[in-house]
């Protein structure tokens, strides 16, 4: 299949994954009106079947019936606060959703499991770009925006790596523009970042990675490829991410294990009111 790229930074981009082992998918040709539709709508950010098949595949010895409430909870997800929504994904993606089911003993207790953290091999890795998406979502007012980022990595149907790619070869695109369009995708198509896992925001040479709640400052280079002495500065921090960072083993590992959910109180000093400040945090290369 040849692959459609606004630039030749998506490409390699691609290229470097594909070289990992994941499947390259092109997101018209799977967009519902598509040679291989794989969504009902844009405003699907799902790849259901997908998410069905691995659901299935990871948890034979769970009835139907309870793989379908556990499918079911992952597409009712939603809450008015993304990061809340988020959060309550995370849970589901690194503990497994609980679900109940009727046996000849009576009602028992499991958990359905998104992800085989055991067995690689029984994951689908996934990277797509050009994948358009319109928020339609009643729970966020943005009048139906019309967004599509560049390279989306989605493991079992899930789209949980977001990146955006700006060209080196214009002096104006810095990764700090990448991560602006991110924050623009964000407040746009947030029905995208219910299932986000983090973003990584790169020019081609430099790149930096975050969570939905980071701020510029707190988006981190991944400076090792091997994870034992760091990268030369003279290799680009975006292919070393990608090999460092983006291989499946380690990025199962930081999703699993290295992202937190940081909760403060916060009292307000005039009406005493006390908030509670939710923050994702993913580790840094070095804390890794």
């Amino acid at each position: 299949m040849k692959k459609i790229t606004e630039t030749s930074i998506e490409l390699l981009f691609i290229e470097q994954l594909e070289e990992l082992g994941y499947k390259y998918l092109y997101g018209p040709d799977i967009a519902f009106d598509g040679i291989k539709p794989e969504r009902e709508s844009y405003q699907d950010v799902l790849l259901k079947k997908r998410i069905k098949s691995a659901i299935n595949r990871i948890n034979p010895n769970v009835p139907e019936q309870a793989r379908e409430q556990a499918l079911k909870d992952v597409l009712r997800i939603t809450t008015p606060d993304l990061l809340q929504t988020n959060e309550n994904f995370h849970n589901y993606l690194t503990n497994g959703i609980e679900v109940e089911y009727r046996t000849n003993e009576g009602e028992r207790g499991d958990k359905v499991w998104l992800i085989d953290y055991n067995d690689i091999s029984k994951n689908e890795f996934v990277v797509c770009n050009q994948f358009t998406v319109i928020e339609d979502n009643p729970a966020y007012r943005t009048g139906g925006q019309n967004k599509r980022p560049d390279v989306i990595i989605f493991i079992n149907g899930l789209p949980l790596v977001v990146i955006e790619l700006k060209n080196p070869a214009d002096e104006k695109a810095t990764v700090k523009k990448a991560f602006t369009q991110l924050q623009n995708y964000k407040t746009a198509i947030p029905s995208l970042f219910h299932y986000n896992a983090f973003l990584v925001a790169s020019d081609g040479l430099d790149a930096k990675a975050g969570t939905i709640s980071s701020s510029y400052s707190r988006f981190m280079a991944w400076k090792t490829a091997d994870g034992k002495k760091e990268a030369s500065h003279l290799v680009s921090q975006m292919l070393t991410l990608i090999e460092g960072m983006l291989n499946k083993k380690t990025l199962l590992d930081i999703i699993r294990h290295f992202i937190v959910f940081e909760k403060t109180k916060k009292e307000d000093t005039t009406t005493k009111i006390t908030t509670v400040e939710t923050v994702k945090k993913m580790a840094a290369y070095h804390q890794y």
